[in-house]
């Protein structure tokens, strides 16, 4: 424990003020209390790995039916199932990923968008509901094209060239078959992406945001000639549109223009005035807004739990809907049934896998339409979660998921693993997690802190790490494994740390800056430098990654000290790294750089790259392979 807090004084440099967050209590690290339960056995690899989830959802139009992305084969494909729960019909078959669900008006066609080898270059497909052939709509191969919404006579989507940073909103006409740009965006720091279809598919509600998510724009767009006009915005802030009435008089908005944390309103275009929900200190949304525009859906994030409630438009009357706890978000652009009466919901928890629930929100009712767990993954035996927070380096409250394994002895002994989430405009949420799950399974304590830069804690908080990536909120993630030492059940020199992406990356950091604080890593396509990973990434991602870290050549400075190349020389932690052949958010060749520099100083280093995968691993084989050699990899250096 003294080694770790010292590291952390270390790395602390002279005091700061803190970073304003929601006030709430800190906790007591000698509260964690390691539940007993005879019956507790590491969960099977393979039952985890077999664990499905859904990635886009829709309802048909007679509200009969569900229409649903999952990975039942090991594939992120299409399925069928009844309304009310059924055996699922299978609707497609691909070896590529498939998501973003969408309905024609009429009920007969499915859109949905459909990658390569998990290259994330998208092309519109279009699939009979009763079942058929797929057609590819778009068939570009120098662009992607996503997102798409079903309007009357068309589709729009969000479109980018693969050698752009900013997507524009593209329109493809079933009738003459022929696609076009409706706006034409010069600035690769801003984006465009269609909300609603009003005025009876004569127009469009659409988001302008800024790439890192700091700043959005509700305007309109004519579909015959592409006018766009501004409908509302404050400079320099988030106000972003979630739905609209078919009129487009009410916009469903989200904006953090008053607080600096996200409130949900309604904006009247007639009288051109807001109407907003109470503020609270965390985040609020709009989600959603019924086809019929009496009901606003709203999810509130408190502190890494979400829950959903509904509004109602005229009187802004505000009823939480009866949900399980955990994790409670919206599933599908629109997840109200056509009829506006029931609810597509996603639920999960850290003991519960995710499932597709449908809400009878004026019933109080929810049922659930899916069972993706095989049955092994039972919520009794699987370990439990508790949201704590603790003071950082400079006082600022720091939030994180501790899952605590059962029938721990408080006797400084345990291993644990620190998870550091991606993003770094992200959220460690109270979810489900194959790995966190087998990790805690077989006895290891798992803490995922919301480090500085993370979303749900107001803007301030978001934006405490730009320019300052691994800097401070690396002494976060530090003070996460000082908090679980401090419990009294973690022995320091068996912690182990892993991550994906921006976790990936901070992986990479922690073994660099803080070479003894962490006795084994696994890093999944993190990024070790950020000068040749903005040579070779994407556009949208060079976008932003200068509105994070600033143009390269301005910047030398902050580049040099942000990445783990600078520090890397000086780890000594064995490293696991797996890497996607085909990701285009951190390529191939980040890993290949951490590979190449251990490797020649003799440290314990193993690299897997994934052929046909991207930026995240979508194949169930790949999947299991990389939750197996995880599982081994810490099992071997800590235990």
């Amino acid at each position: 424990m003294r080694t770790t807090l010292f590291l952390a004084t270390i790395l602390a440099g002279p005091a700061l003020a803190a970073v304003p967050t929601p006030p709430r209590p800190v906790t007591d690290p000698t509260s964690l209390v390691s539940p007993t339960n005879p019956a507790a056995a590491p969960i099977p690899l393979a039952d985890l790995a077999l664990t499905r989830g859904i990635g886009s959802a829709a309802w048909s139009a007679d509200g009969q039916r569900l229409f649903l992305v999952t990975n039942f084969t090991g594939r992120a494909n299409i399925w069928r199932i009844d309304a009310g729960g059924s055996w699922p019909v299978q609707m497609t078959q691909s070896d590529d990923s498939q998501g973003d669900l969408a309905v024609a008006r009429d009920g007969r066609t499915l859109y949905f968008d459909q990658d390569s080898g998990g290259d994330e270059f998208y092309d519109i497909y279009a699939v009979p509901t009763a079942g058929g052939d797929p057609v590819n709509l778009t068939r570009t191969n120098d662009a992607t094209e996503q997102g798409p919404l079903a309007g009357p006579a068309g589709i729009a989507f969000a479109h980018k060239l693969k050698t752009a940073g900013q997507f524009n909103l593209g329109y493809y006409d079933t009738a003459s078959g022929k696609t076009r740009l409706l706006t034409d965006e010069k600035d690769p720091q801003w984006s465009w992406s269609p909300v609603a279809w009003i005025d009876g598919g004569a127009a469009l509600i659409a988001n302008r945001s800024n790439v890192d998510g700091s700043a959005a724009e509700i305007w309109r767009v004519t579909l015959a000639d592409g006018k766009a006009e501004l409908v509302t915005a404050t400079k320099g802030k988030l106000v972003a549109a979630a739905g609209a009435s078919a009129d487009g008089r009410i916009i469903a908005a989200t904006s953090n223009a008053a607080t600096g944390q996200s409130q949900a309103g309604l904006y009247d275009t007639q009288s051109r005035s807001w109407r907003w929900l109470p503020p609270t200190p965390w985040e609020q949304e709009a989600t959603a807004l019924s086809p019929d525009g009496r009901t606003l859906l709203v999810r509130d994030n408190v502190d890494g739990r979400s829950a959903l409630s509904r509004v109602d438009v005229a009187t802004l009357a505000v009823t939480p809907i009866a949900l399980p706890p955990g994790l409670n978000s919206t599933v599908g652009a629109q997840p109200f049934s056509p009829d506006s009466r029931r609810l597509l919901v996603l639920h999960a928890g850290a003991d519960t896998p995710s499932d597709l629930l449908v809400a009878d929100p004026a019933a109080g009712t929810s049922t659930a339409v899916t069972h993706m767990a095989m049955a092994s993954v039972d919520p009794a035996n699987l370990a439990k979660s508790q949201v704590v927070t603790f003071k950082s380096f400079d006082g600022t409250l720091i939030s994180a998921i501790v899952t605590l394994p059962f029938n721990l002895k408080r006797d400084g002994s345990n291993p644990a693993i620190v998870v550091p989430h991606g993003g770094p405009t992200g959220q460690s949420q109270d979810s489900f997690s194959r790995t966190n799950a087998a990790l805690a399974s077989r006895g290891y304590i798992v803490i995922a802190p919301n480090f500085r830069g993370s979303t749900g804690y107001g803007e301030a908080f978001q934006k405490a790490n730009f320019k300052d990536l691994g800097g401070g909120d690396l002494k976060d993630v530090l003070a996460a494994k000082d908090f679980l030492v401090a419990s009294g059940y973690v022995d320091a020199r068996r912690v182990g740390i892993t991550g994906g992406s921006y976790g990936g990356f901070m992986t990479l950091m922690a073994i660099g800056k803080a070479p003894t604080a962490f006795a084994a890593a696994v890093q999944s396509y993190g990024i070790i430098n950020w000068r040749t990973m903005y040579r070779d990434e994407d556009a949208f991602l060079q976008a932003y990654q200068r509105s994070l870290l600033g143009k390269p050549d301005e910047f030398k400075g902050v580049y040099e000290a942000s990445s783990p190349m600078t520090y890397i020389r000086n780890a000594t932690t064995p490293l696991l790294s797996l890497q996607g052949e085909n990701d285009i958010r951190v390529p191939r060749g980040q890993a290949q750089e951490v590979a190449d520099v251990l490797k020649a100083k003799g440290n314990i280093v193993e690299t897997i790259f994934y052929p046909a995968e991207g930026h995240g691993f979508q194949k169930r084989e790949n999947q299991m392979d990389a939750l197996v050699r995880t599982i081994a990899w810490f099992d071997r250096f800590l235990k």
